[in-house]
C-alpha cells in the first residue's frame, strides 16, 4: 500500500508540499513541513512518533 502524499503541512497548514519537497512524515502519515518538523524536534505532536524525511517519488514518465 503506498503512502499518502499529503499536499499540506498540518501544523501551519499553509505550507504546500509538491511531492518533491523535504517534507516529515511518521508512521502514520502525519506530514509536516520541514520547518514544523525541526520546530518539533522530529517528533510527531499527534502520536509521539519519530519525523523521518518523506521519501520522493520519481516523476512520471513523459508520454512519447
Amino acid at each position: 500500500m503506498p503512502l499518502e502524499m499529503r499536499d499540506r503541512c498540518e501544523r501551519c497548514e499553509g505550507t504546500l508540499l509538491p511531492q518533491d519537497s523535504s517534507a516529515r512524515i511518521c508512521s502514520y502519515e502525519c506530514t509536516f513541513c520541514a520547518a514544523c518538523g525541526d520546530a518539533m524536534q522530529s517528533t510527531c505532536p499527534n502520536c509521539g512518533g519519530e519525523l523521518v524525511a518523506r521519501p520522493r517519488r520519481a516523476p512520471a514518465p513523459a508520454a512519447p
